[in-house]
């Protein structure tokens, strides 16, 4: 078995902790589309924050894909077309901040260049802004101004606050809602049907690559699906215990080149899938 395609989250899995690709990692990454392979940037990251580490790993030239809000929308980047995408449903947002304005976070979405905050600005407001490399903007009514289409809602804070709210909004929304944190202090708000795992599994079927041939690496809590789902599920050293408790192995961490040291492994090792799985589910 080859592995024809690697699924990537980008912050604590790609990216070191400057939030750049080394150049070891990236000169791994084009060797396997070189010799094929193609890669699918999987993050909870809007569109634009994923873009410029598209265009650093060529994937508009070797035919990767963007897996943005964390599945919520897959863009083709060779065609530039979206491939499909779930929305928002807006009605909900005005429920959710009646709850949320009685906490000290913030809400944001994502317009153009933008982040759109509403409730409060933190130091967590900034941590995604940067991350994203996008600019804030305040708005006093969050609901009123979101009147346009959305992939995702995300809220900021302090993780015993985030805490809280995944709880209330999960009990309230759990049953049309996807509420799930990417981190300690993000809380993740998406379409009820969206999650890395269902999207690489709705994308492979459009490209004809089957679910053993694909690998999946990641971090976070949001990664854990895609991670199951693989035909080769990958945890970085740095990731947290439930990752790393579903994952078939475990790599270096991110400032370590985890990614580049997984990809040597698999070129350097003629080993079908099973065997692979066999000889490398050893947790090192």
């Amino acid at each position: 078995m080859i592995y024809k395609i690697i699924s990537l989250d980008i912050d604590g899995t790609l990216t070191n902790s400057e939030k750049h690709i080394t150049e070891k990692t990236r000169k791994r990454l084009i060797e396997f589309q070189k010799g094929g392979g193609r890669i699918i940037l999987a993050s909870g990251r809007p569109v634009a924050g994923i873009v410029p580490h598209a265009e650093t790993l060529e994937l508009k030239k070797y035919g990767g894909y963007i897996l943005a809000f964390n599945g919520g929308c897959v863009i083709d980047c060779k065609s530039e077309n979206i491939l499909f995408q779930e929305k928002l449903p807006l009605d909900v947002i005005p429920q959710i901040y009646d709850i949320v304005k009685n906490y000290p976070v913030g809400i944001n979405t994502y317009e153009g260049n933008y982040i759109v905050v509403g409730n409060q600005m933190n130091k967590y407001t900034e941590i995604e802004a940067k991350i994203n490399g996008l600019g804030i903007k305040f708005v006093e009514d969050f609901p009123k101004y979101v009147n346009f289409d959305i992939n995702k809602c995300l809220l900021h804070g302090e993780p015993e606050q985030i805490l809280r709210l995944e709880e209330i909004l999960s009990e309230k929304f759990g049953e049309k809602l996807g509420i799930f944190k990417s981190e300690a202090f993000f809380l993740e708000i998406v379409p009820k049907c969206v999650d890395k795992a269902k999207s690489i599994d709705r994308l492979l079927k459009i490209i004809g690559i089957k679910t053993e041939e694909c690998i999946a690496c990641g971090d976070g809590f949001n990664d854990i699906s895609m991670i199951k789902y693989a035909g080769l599920g990958v945890a970085m050293s740095n990731a947290q215990p439930p990752v790393k408790a579903v994952a078939d192995y475990v790599t270096l961490s991110n400032d370590e080149d985890g990614i580049a040291h997984l990809i040597k492994k698999i070129n350097s090792i003629p080993y079908r899938q099973s065997e692979f799985r066999m000889n490398m589910s050893s947790k090192q």
